[in-house]
């Protein structure tokens, strides 16, 4: 249940929370019910997880400058580019002879609950966007399509159902769909798709402002709260835009809405208040709007969520999208995801959570002093930097996106801990070169983890949908214990 509407302070409006839910799904019109295929169905793996957690570092993430550190070179005047392969000079971590970047000392320390992919490889696109290529990495299809394809945690909510029925089930947290450039390309993959508007995703922008996004307007009796949502049942049947949609798209919106007051008739809505946690452990996530999304989380996972986004927040030009001014912003980009995520790992670990939690550090691909794309790319060059020499500091960093090879980490959900996968070259041109994991598998190793076959399928407009591109990818198995 997509939210649309956010006020100018950023709040979401509890009115919007209802209405949205009415009308989310007007978008996609459906000619029936999707169906899952069954002859023959796909076996379904063993679950390993219970709830999937994705990190998502929106933007495009330097691999060389996080979790795949190079050649380090210093800023100096006159330096030249083609020396550059990282901004940053590498750290010791827990795990003996393996190295991160400076300023991820937090997440260094807990390397050995997990696995650290070096090899993951995104396709190149010819002209490189980053909505265009977040679409493809979460939904796992390249658009444009003929059907909205479903986000990956609108995949396992329909799939495997929810954990708690309070809860929403698909749910994220950070990223506004408001106020920000590429807005609809964003919110065309921020959907459950072809799946219905059951299956969207609860959107949090705010997570301090979560809980006022889950209870009735304050003063308002639970009588008049449960008159106004029949009011708002009845509009959306007798609404006339949907005079034509099919049953199924009818119904589902009605089940969105009947999510939406379960939830906000429900005592349990008081997970998504973060203000309860003790104060030593709200200022341990407190680096922003991403550990505060961290934290709450960690809540919601307690609480019995299926799948969850935290997002660093796509916004042209800002957070990871560095097209200038790079070392400097990735300092402070650091900063902000270090601790939190290394105490979210802590946290689920503690808790006993983190075996059957499967969690996702991952972004849309990495970046590079001087190629676009991968070699011979004929995509368009967007950086705001020299490709030749260093005249000053704005001009240092990895302004180039780069879609040759990046960095994923996975934690819990069967994952092997302690291991580094695949490989990248040390000397540009920074390809994976040993055990390379494209968008396609690495999502069948995901939904392996979770109980979902890969080759599991819908018919939408008489035709086979896949979870995977077509049916074809095939899990990674040496990443699992």
């Amino acid at each position: 249940m997509m939210v649309d509407s956010i006020r100018f302070d950023g709040q979401i409006t509890r009115r919007d929370f209802l209405k949205w839910t009415a009308g989310a799904a007007a978008a996609t019109y459906l000619l029936g019910e999707p169906r899952l295929l069954a002859n023959p169905a796909p076996a379904a793996p063993a679950p390993r997880a219970d709830c999937c957690v994705l990190l998502w570092m929106a933007g495009g993430m330097a691999a060389p400058e996080t979790f795949d550190p190079k050649r380090y070179a210093p800023f100096a005047k006159g330096l030249p580019a083609s020396e550059i392969l990282s901004t940053f000079p590498a750290i010791d971590t827990v795990l003996p002879g393996v190295k991160i970047s400076q300023g991820l000392e937090n997440i260094a320390q807990v390397l050995d609950r997990g696995t650290l992919i070096r090899s993951h490889v995104l396709p190149d696109l010819g002209h490189i966007l980053h909505s265009r290529h977040q679409y493809h990495w979460h939904t796992g299809y390249v658009p444009p399509q003929t059907v909205a394809a479903p986000h990956m945690g609108a995949w396992m909510a329909r799939l495997l159902g929810p954990r708690n029925p309070a809860i929403p089930p698909f749910i994220v947290i950070g990223q506004r769909l408001e106020g920000i450039g590429e807005k609809e390309e964003l919110k065309a993959f921020h959907t459950g798709g072809f799946l219905g508007a059951e299956y969207d995703p609860f959107l949090i922008p705010y997570p301090e402002q979560a809980l006022e996004a889950v209870q009735p307007p304050r003063g308002m009796t639970p009588s008049r709260f449960e008159s106004r949502y029949q009011y708002y049942r009845k509009l959306a049947e007798l609404d006339p835009r949907y005079k034509d949609a099919s049953d199924f798209h009818r119904t589902s919106i009605l089940r969105a809405m009947e999510n939406a007051h379960r939830l906000l008739s429900s005592p349990q809505r008081r997970a998504f208040d973060i203000s309860e946690e003790p104060k030593s452990v709200y200022e341990k996530y407190n680096t922003g709007r991403f550990g505060l999304g961290c934290l709450l989380a960690r809540r919601l996972v307690e609480a019995g969520a299926r799948f969850i986004e935290v997002s660093t927040e796509y916004v042209p030009f800002e957070g990871w999208d560095t097209h200038e001014n790079g070392h400097v912003r990735y300092a402070k980009m650091k900063e902000l995801i270090d601790r939190p995520i290394a105490q979210f790992i802590l946290d689920l670990e503690e808790r006993g959570l983190l075996d059957r939690t499967l969690v996702i550090v991952a972004s849309e691909f990495s970046r590079d002093m001087l190629i676009e794309g991968v070699p011979g790319s004929n995509a368009r060059d967007q950086s705001r930097a020299p490709a030749d020499k260093m005249e000053e500091m704005i001009h240092y960093g990895l302004h180039r996106h780069f879609t040759g090879s990046s960095s994923v980490l996975l934690f819990g959900g069967g994952i092997r801990r302690g291991v580094v996968f695949g490989e990248s070259a040390p000397e540009r041109p920074c390809l994976a070169i040993k055990d390379p994991i494209g968008v396609t598998d690495l999502h069948a190793t995901i939904y392996t983890a979770m109980g979902i076959s890969p080759q599991t399928a819908m018919e939408v407009e008489r035709r086979p949908f896949y979870v995977t591109q077509d049916g074809k990818g095939r899990p990674e198995m040496r990443l699992f214990a």
